[in-house]
């Protein structure tokens, strides 16, 4: 089996927690040079992931925006944007969102085994769908198939929730980007950054900040989470890394 993709959590959150507001309406917690550095680091990573029900409520098209960077990565070998990647319980997907629609490059759809054949037909040859468990998807799973059967060296994954959740929890990531915005939400039904559950990290086992960085009015923590923290650095052995090999049926 190959090794599991180096995995960054990235995601912005209120004073108080929380990654959006309960209303329909995405709510800004970044600022325009924080999406710039955003899409720095997405550019170095070989697949972008975020939850179903963010492609569903957001509808993002998960491309590196900048096109000098975009040039960078033809000339290194690669695809102008990295993979996309999703997971979902229900299956409840539709092929013309902007996750299926926009870039050229793999969409790759993980569920449960019994609603697979469903989906793929659904999706057609916009996706590649996997299905892995009975129930759910293991996110351990997930990244051994991203790793083993997919190509992909690095996961950067941008929520939601019920995602970072599962990974964190799991003790999966390598590193953690988390912006602070400068105001509350304070609205009980809004999405938190992280559910309730077990994490590694405790009062008695801190994660490490490795960085601290102000963004505007922003802030970032960098939190190193294993012991490959930096691998995308550059210089590093990650970074001369060879195109990913996914292809759509």
């Amino acid at each position: 089996m190959s090794e599991r993709p180096y995995v960054t959590l990235s995601c912005a959150m209120s004073i108080d927690g929380y990654l959006d507001s309960a209303e329909p309406h995405r709510l800004a917690m970044s600022n325009a040079a924080d999406l710039d550095r955003v899409d720095d680091v997405r550019a170095l990573h070989d697949a972008i992931m975020v939850g179903a029900s963010t492609v569903r409520r957001d509808n993002p098209r998960l491309l590196v925006r900048d096109a000098a960077r975009r040039a960078r990565r033809l000339a290194a070998g690669l695809r102008e944007s990295p993979a996309k990647v999703t997971v979902t319980s229900s299956g409840e997907l539709e092929p013309d969102a902007a996750f299926f629609t926009t870039g050229e490059g793999p969409r790759i759809v993980y569920c449960p085994q019994d609603r697979q054949a469903q989906l793929q037909e659904r999706l057609g040859d916009r996706a590649i769908v996997v299905g892995l468990g009975d129930d759910c998807v293991a996110m351990a799973e997930l990244l051994d198939d991203l790793g083993a059967q997919q190509g992909v060296r690095s996961l950067m994954v941008e929520g939601g929730g019920t995602v970072l959740t599962q990974f964190l929890g799991a003790d999966l990531a390598d590193e953690l980007h988390l912006v602070v915005a400068p105001f509350f939400v304070g609205e009980a039904r809004a999405p938190r950054v992280v559910g309730p559950g077990a994490f590694p990290w405790t009062a008695s086992r801190r994660a490490r900040l490795a960085d601290t960085r102000r963004i505007g009015d922003v802030v970032l923590l960098r939190y190193a989470l294993s012991d490959r923290f930096g691998m995308l650095e550059p210089g590093s052995a990650a970074a001369g890394r060879e195109p990913v090999s996914v292809e759509l049926p």
